[in-house]
């Protein structure tokens, strides 16, 4: 069973839950934060895997999977420019 389910009355709902999904919702420099927390989170286990022994093989495909986030964090940014940029 999966974290926060409950098998009689599915998943955990909670305020902060809600709160957080809303926030993301209406607030594009929420999602441009978490890209960034999530590339940092990338790189430390990149960083990891290098010292502990990785194959270039498998640190390749880190990249690439940073180079996939921080694309998403430019889109991610685009966005929330162009709505700050309307707001003015």
């Amino acid at each position: 069973m999966l974290p926060g389910m409950n098998p009689r009355k599915g998943a955990d709902v909670s305020t902060a839950n809600v709160t957080r999904m809303n926030r993301k919702l209406s607030d594009p420099q929420a999602e441009v934060d978490d890209e960034i927390r999530h590339i940092r989170d990338l790189v430390f286990v990149r960083n990891l895997l290098a010292r502990r022994g990785a194959t270039y093989a498998e640190l390749r495909d880190c990249d690439t999977v940073i180079d996939g986030v921080r694309q998403q964090l430019a889109d991610s940014a685009k966005r929330a420019s162009a709505r700050y940029a309307t707001a003015a």
